[in-house]
């Protein structure tokens, strides 16, 4: 018993890193909103959806749950690796597209720049096999 004790007081606490600028990722579909805030390299940081806010159903899809989101993440981002610029990456063609981005001015976060990296489909799908006479 007194070993278990030893071991978890002799374990370091990990000191707050410090992320001056940064990502945001956009996942907007008709369905939810995913917001993911990201460090330079891409490795998320702070992650947050419509339906982790409680929304449920077709509440997901709206605005104002993508605003609810976007709020929940940047609180987070803000307070433990103390976030202040970001570029916006938003993806899909959802409601929460503009909401989400607003939500930063309540938190400081500037945005540097916005792109549009939703898919574009090229070629589309296999068709068809020939219907037989």
């Amino acid at each position: 018993m007194a070993e278990t004790t030893a071991k978890a007081s002799s374990k370091k606490k990990r000191s707050a890193r410090s992320v001056p600028t940064g990502q945001l990722h956009i996942q907007s579909t008709f369905n939810n909103t995913i917001i993911s805030f990201a460090d330079p390299k891409g490795n998320v940081l702070s992650a947050c959806s419509a339906g982790a806010c409680g929304f449920r159903g077709s509440k997901k899809g709206t605005a104002y749950a993508a605003q609810v989101a976007a709020e929940k993440a940047s609180e987070l981002v803000r307070a433990n690796y103390s976030l202040s610029a970001v570029d916006v990456f938003v993806s899909g063609v959802g409601l929460g597209r503009d909401a989400a981005v607003r939500a930063l001015a309540n938190y400081d976060i500037t945005v540097n720049s916005i792109k549009d990296v939703t898919g574009v489909p090229h070629g589309g799908v296999r068709p068809r096999k020939a219907r037989r006479a």
